[in-house]
């Protein structure tokens, strides 16, 4: 029995002793602990597309996004915060999602950043869309209430942008859309509720114009700056049909493409932050905000995608063209060739534009080639800009269009020159006349200037002094010793043979002798004091 049991037990020690079997049961132990592990601490990739704006603008929005703590200080081991690359083309930045209290990290949400619609700039977004990064993405398209009248425009271009990256995609990544569609088409469309088990799993179906044009990834347009819907109206004095006109007409735009919108300000966000986590599906710990529509005032707006419909649009709007608008944005955002992408990457340069059946006319832009106005320009004309609204101008406009044409600032200094050259003839010409004339009438200026004096010294009065006490007239004097000597010349028979410098100096000393007889005489004892 004894050696029954010895001999039993001898494979399993010699099994143990065996080289290197000890080691192989330690990494079939360890490394499925180590990987369970890692994977739950793995966090869940979110990606955000953020097209339009400014690079502040952009900063604004990754403000109102981002759930760290007002005082911006982040916990020692989450350190620093990571910097924003979004000056230059395709920029790029990360932020931790946090729970409630800013302890617990829910999710990483990687944004890529693109200011320019060009079609050289939008290859650099397509390695970013693969099967992987394609299920957990959203599109954010941000417009500025500082330039409405761009709106239509920029999401028509910013659609043709995404559309054109869409075609250019692998089949992989075009089936991983067909099932984002589905999915998103079905998000909050369950008629039935807890209590009602009859109606469980029904879905709401689809209402006109809604998801005709779908992407295949979520899209949300953020309108920001909402504060200045007071000043268009008491500066430029937009009244309420202009703001509703706007509303509408997103509104029917985004019921094409599945998408939602949110006007917000810089010091209210709103539910901004709420719409992105839970349109990308970032489960909070505690419970979240529910997402409520507002589109009565007018500077809070929020419409979920899956909530509107034509019919809600008519409630208030029943003057718009909801269907017509929504058939001429089909058309609008046909993607012109110049945008399309080839397998590699790269855009095509090839000018002209595309019509909706796929015929081409290089000779004339894409705008050109419709039927009627479309529904761009239907914006346009409605919402115009205030700084280039020319309809009461009274500029006539030229043949092409420009109302203003400038001239080659070569040409324009070429003509600046001959104009100060004749400038400075004509100087020329009038200062020889002056001087000619000054020539020719010398006495008439002089007794002009004698004049002149004459009406000075009426104005001013006689010269007077006082001389021991006598009050003395200076002009009385000289015109008594003028007389005076022209009285002797008269007895004489002959003036004195004197220059004219001799007979001012004659004058001169007679005066200097007269005047210094009178202080020697001074005044007579019958004479009354200070006369």
């Amino acid at each position: 029995m004894a050696s029954a049991r010895r001999t039993s037990q001898f494979p399993t020690r010699i099994g143990h002793d065996r080289p290197g079997s000890r080691d192989a049961d330690k990494e079939e132990i360890w490394k499925p602990m180590l990987d369970n592990i890692s994977s739950g601490k793995r966090l869940p990739e979110k990606s955000l597309l953020v097209l339009g704006g400014t690079p502040e603008t952009q900063r604004e929005f990754l403000d109102s996004v981002s759930t760290d703590s007002a005082n911006n200080r982040r916990p020692p081991d989450r350190g620093r915060k990571p910097p924003i690359a979004n000056q230059f083309a395709l920029g790029y930045t990360y932020q931790d999602v946090l729970d409630i209290d800013h302890e617990d990290t829910l999710a990483r949400l990687s944004l890529y950043l693109l200011a320019n619609p060009s079609p050289s700039f939008t290859p650099l977004i397509k390695p970013y869309l693969n099967p992987r990064t394609l299920p957990n993405m959203m599109i954010v398209i941000l417009l500025d209430w500082n330039h409405p009248w761009l709106w239509i425009r920029q999401l028509r271009d910013w659609i043709r942008v995404l559309r054109s990256l869409i075609v250019s995609l692998d089949d992989a990544s075009k089936e991983v859309l067909e099932e984002n569609i589905q999915t998103l088409q079905d998000k909050g469309r369950n008629i039935g509720s807890e209590t009602s088990s009859s109606m469980e799993g029904v879905k709401a179906p689809l209402g006109p114009g809604e998801w005709d044009e779908p992407l295949g990834i979520p899209l949300c347009i953020v309108c920001q700056n909402a504060n200045r819907i007071e000043a268009l109206e008491k500066e430029r004095g937009w009244e309420d049909h202009k703001f509703d006109f706007i509303l509408y007409y997103l509104r029917t735009i985004l019921l094409k493409h599945g998408g939602s919108l949110i006007y917000t300000m810089p010091t209210a966000p709103g539910s901004l932050q709420t719409l992105i986590h839970s349109t990308l599906g970032i489960k909070w710990l505690l419970k979240q905000e529910q997402l409520r529509h507002n589109t009565t005032d007018r500077d809070r707006i929020l419409v979920p995608s899956n909530w509107d419909s034509w019919a809600r649009i008519r409630i208030l709007g029943a003057k718009f063209e909801v269907e017509a608008t929504s058939e001429r944005w089909s058309v609008d955002i046909q993607i012109p060739r110049n945008m399309r992408l080839t397998n590699g990457g790269s855009a095509q340069s090839t000018e002209g534009g595309e019509q909706p059946n796929g015929e081409s006319n290089p000779s004339r832009p894409f705008e050109e080639t419709q039927d009627g106005p479309t529904a761009t320009s239907i914006y346009e004309d409605e919402i115009r800009n205030p700084e280039s609204d020319f309809s009461l101008s009274v500029v006539p406009k030229q043949p092409d269009g420009i109302e203003v044409t400038s001239k080659d600032p070569q040409e324009f200094l070429t003509e600046q020159v001959k104009v100060l050259e004749q400038l400075r003839q004509d100087d020329e010409k009038e200062a020889a006349i002056k001087a000619a004339r000054k020539d020719s009438e010398g006495p008439l200026a002089r007794t002009w200037t004698d004049d002149a004096s004459g009406v000075v010294e009426e104005h001013i009065g006689p010269v007077q002094f006082n001389m021991g006490g006598i009050q003395v007239n200076a002009d009385e004097m000289v015109k008594r010793l003028q007389d005076r000597e022209a009285s002797r010349t008269n007895e004489t028979g002959s003036p004195p043979a004197t220059t004219k410098q001799d007979s001012g100096t004659m004058d001169n000393e007679k005066l200097m002798s007269f005047f210094s007889g009178l202080l020697n005489k001074g005044p007579g004892p019958g004479s009354p004091r200070g006369a």
